[in-house]
């Protein structure tokens, strides 16, 4: 690490401060942040073992929601463990490519899961939208397509944003990073140099892959919904919604905290930093945390399973 003209020449440590502003209570925002991870990694795990043990449960809809929670295992893992190393133990230093490394994990399974949305959403649509075809539209060879194209999709976009980082920003004004992970926009800002082609190249990935599997959900779900309410019958009605249903709710979830968060990062000038740091760090944490929650009380094979597995374990 060289210093020139005030500037750092290629950090090869950065430091994180984690929560600007709340440096004092870390500690204390590090216990339920530690929490939900714990619980988060509890019901995914034990979704994706009941998915892979209950061989009724190996249709698309169900190995989608493996994949989520494999995912969101991933996407917590790649966050947590470095988080409560900051609040807990004083840890704030990262070596520059171990910084660059986590942003790709983050950003990367954060693309990933939206992918998977989109699959569960196209899955929905032609469950309901053309049910006597949908064994035959969506096998498993399909399923195992669409789980490797979601992930080299993503892989392939996320990589230049490193490859720009590393190669076109050389010189940084600080290495000390105003949040508690590695967060692209976090790093680049760091830069002393001109960053319009790696803001500009940010945005094109967010709204590539984020917006256009928004675009895609929506229609899906509107085209669900015409269905729905074409039917004749009003049972046939609720069972049809009531299916859709956990995935809407995590569809939601996952989006609207994520738009809330990037408007406050890029609009909310007189809105603290800490909130800023806060909702990043939630957008991250509470939809692994409730995903499994969503799935395991909205569908009934899952919730069937649990109760056998919790009633098995009770000594009484």
């Amino acid at each position: 690490m060289f210093q020139l003209n005030g500037t750092v020449f290629m950090p090869s440590v950065l430091t994180l401060i984690g929560i600007p502003g709340l440096e004092s209570v870390q500690f204390w925002i590090g216990i339920p942040f530690c929490a939900m991870y714990i619980i988060a990694m509890l019901g995914n795990s034990l979704l994706v073992v009941i998915i892979k043990s209950e061989s009724s449960l190996h249709e698309p809809m169900y190995l989608l929601l493996a994949m989520l929670g494999v995912t969101d295992m991933v996407l917590s893992t790649s966050i947590l463990p470095k988080m409560l190393g900051i609040f807990w133990f004083h840890l704030p230093e990262i070596y520059f490519d171990a910084c660059l490394f986590q942003m790709w994990l983050i950003h990367a399974f954060q693309g990933i899961e939206s992918g998977i949305l989109l699959a569960m959403a196209l899955d929905r649509y032609v469950a309901i939208c053309d049910p006597l075809r949908h064994a035959t539209i969506l096998t498993h060879e399909v399923i195992t397509k669409i789980g490797v194209g979601v992930t080299l999709r993503t892989t392939l976009f996320i990589a230049p944003c490193l490859i720009l980082i590393k190669c076109r920003l050389k010189h940084y004004r600080t290495t000390v990073v105003s949040h508690s992970y590695c967060e692209h926009m976090a790093i680049v800002k760091l830069a002393a140099e001109d960053i319009r082609i790696n803001k500009i190249y940010g945005l094109f990935v967010a709204f590539s892959i984020l917006g256009f599997d928004i675009i895609f959900i929506t229609l899906s779900y509107i085209r669900i919904f015409i269905t729905v309410f074409s039917l004749p019958q009003k049972e046939a009605r609720l069972k049809a919604f009531n299916t859709c249903i956990a995935h809407i709710c995590v569809f939601l979830e996952f989006y609207l905290l994520g738009f809330f968060s990037f408007f406050i990062h890029r609009f909310g000038f007189h809105i603290p930093p800490y909130i800023h740091i806060l909702l990043s760090d939630i957008y991250l944490l509470v939809p692994p945390l409730l995903n499994p929650i969503v799935y395991g009380v909205k569908t009934k094979q899952i919730r069937d399973r649990m109760s056998k597995i919790f009633h098995s374990m009770d000594p009484s």
